[in-house]
């Protein structure tokens, strides 16, 4: 026998109105559990699904109880008692087990337990006689049918379970037919006299007593038996008796309602099966479709995700280019400033030039008037050194004065000639210098124009890239809300998908649940894992 070990004091109470179900295959395996199942015994259903029964068997139970759960399973009865059961920590917890055999057209399939939770003095009682058969050979009680009994002949045969009706009948109508057998004999071949009203009273007797069990037999009996088999075979979930026979009496009457009852569950559980079948489609596809929706919902969020932070940086850059606009737009300003300062310094320019020009001409003026001194000078010396020759010796001195005027009078016309060479060579470059100056300022004009359009095109470029800035802001605040909006959906979302997991689970367990019931040529209800 199965010993789960380790075990400890710490006891599950079952909650009221809370069955716990499982089915197993004929060697025990666990087929199917509900969820208050794993919830009470505290392993996982993967750790239940395929595993012998016997996980959650308690030390504590006597091997006795689980012999005669399978004789009496495997003789297709129903056994039902105390169970204390083994959680998966160690601790216990009580029940009272109701354990049917499955049945396909009166055939043994498997096994159905349904536990609910029993009353204190259930527990007490059955930890108490528990106790006394673990005793062994020195234990007063055994069990059968899962009811405790005492082991002696006398308890044994006052309980009488293992006769059935019918024989319980003949032997209660067997000594009055014994009787009339014998009184009938003494009268065909004994020589002793009797009465004659008392030998035909006998035989009457025997007669009708014979009758009486023919007749309860029939009318009583034989409907017990077939109701009781058609019971176990409902209560076994077959529900593929089609003839049920017709009797008499309040047997009859039992098998009337009971072929009634069969009528009512096969339509209740074809409906319902028809029901779970299309609820299990629905509730996969729901699954299945949300499970979708999540990935793509995960998968938009991530995208979103990327796309907000690329908006930041693209936020960011716009911004920066915003403020190199406005950066740019003041170093326009100031460029335009500058060079209509440099045109007035070049107007300047071309006035002081204008002055120069002038004074130049001025100059080449008294240059000609002092040319003209000196020729005068000239003309004056040489009419003064042919008068000192004239005059001889006396002019000898006045004529050398002459001389040095004469020479001073060549000198000044030759210094007058360099100056107005020198003076028209200037008049010239500054003629040239003012054209220069002209075409400066006429420059100037088109730069300032020019600085002045590229001031205007950076002032736009500067608005236009504040209210770029400002949309992107938008954009990029607009594509957070999606974001964080969108994450909220994937939450749903994925909310949503456990919750249809959880629908698709649960139509499962009751496609499991309502599968053991056969109802004929429909094949049983599918079932997926």
């Amino acid at each position: 026998m199965r010993k789960n070990f380790p075990v400890n004091g710490s006891e599950y109470v079952l909650q009221d109105d809370r069955p716990i179900v499982s089915k197993t295959d004929l060697k025990g395996r666990i087929t199917y559990v509900n969820p208050y199942f794993v919830e009470v015994s505290g392993f996982s259903e993967d750790e239940l699904i395929g595993a012998p029964h016997n996980i959650v068997r308690h030390p504590d139970m006597p091997e006795a109880a689980f012999g005669d759960l399978w004789k009496t399973l495997k003789a297709g009865e129903i056994w039902s008692a105390p169970v204390k059961n083994r959680r998966k920590d160690g601790g216990y917890y009580w029940v009272i087990a109701h354990v049917t055999p499955i049945t396909e057209r009166r055939q043994i399939v498997g096994y159905m337990s349904v536990r609910t939770k029993p009353a204190g003095h259930q527990i007490d009682a059955a930890v108490a006689a528990y106790a006394n058969i673990n005793q062994g050979n020195h234990s007063t009680l055994t069990l059968a049918q899962g009811r405790l009994i005492r082991k002696s002949a006398l308890a044994t045969l006052l309980r009488g379970d293992y006769l059935s009706l019918r024989l319980r009948l003949a032997l209660a109508s067997l000594p009055q037919v014994m009787v009339a057998a014998y009184t009938l004999l003494h009268l065909l071949f004994s020589t002793i006299a009797l009465p004659q009203w008392l030998s035909y009273a006998s035989v009457a007797g025997g007669m009708l007593n014979l009758a009486l069990y023919v007749y309860i037999n029939r009318v009583v009996v034989l409907p017990m038996s077939e109701a009781t088999c058609l019971a176990k075979s409902f209560a076994g979930g077959d529900l593929t008796q089609r003839d049920i026979p017709h009797h008499i009496g309040e047997g009859g009457k039992l098998l009337r309602a009971l072929s009634q009852m069969h009528v009512n569950l096969l339509a209740a559980i074809g409906d319902i099966r028809d029901n779970v079948t299309s609820i299990n489609r629905a509730t996969g596809e729901i699954a299945a479709g949300n499970m979708d929706l999540s990935g793509r919902t995960e998968t938009q969020a991530a995208s979103l995700e990327e796309t907000a932070s690329s908006m930041e940086q693209f936020a960011a850059t716009v911004s920066q280019n915003a403020n190199n606009a406005q950066h740019a737009s003041l170093l326009a300003g100031e460029a335009r400033a500058i060079a209509r300062r440099g045109d007035a310094a070049v107007a300047d320019v071309g006035t002081t030039m204008n002055a120069i020009s002038d004074s130049a001409k001025r100059v080449a003026e008294i240059t000609s008037t002092i040319d003209a001194i000196a020729f005068q000078t000239n003309i004056l010396a040489l009419n003064a050194a042919v008068e000192a020759a004239r005059a001889g010796d006396s002019g000898r001195g006045f004529a050398v004065v002459a001389a040095e005027v004469r020479g001073l009078a060549q000198r000044s016309a030759s210094a007058a000639r360099e100056i107005k060479h020198l003076i028209d060579d200037s008049v010239e470059k500054v003629s040239a210098g003012r054209s220069l100056v002209t075409d400066a300022r006429s420059t100037m004009n088109q730069v300032v124009e020019a600085v002045s359009r590229m001031s205007s095109v950076v002032d736009e470029i500067a608005a236009a890239s504040s209210e770029q800035a400002l949309g992107v802001q938008q954009v990029n605040t607009a594509v957070g809300h999606m974001d964080e909006v969108t994450q909220q959906n994937a939450a749903l979302v994925e909310q949503a998908a456990a919750a249809s997991g959880t629908l698709h689970e649960q139509a499962k367990h009751l496609s499991q649940a309502v599968a053991i019931f056969t109802i004929g040529a429909s094949a049983p209800l599918a079932m997926t894992r």
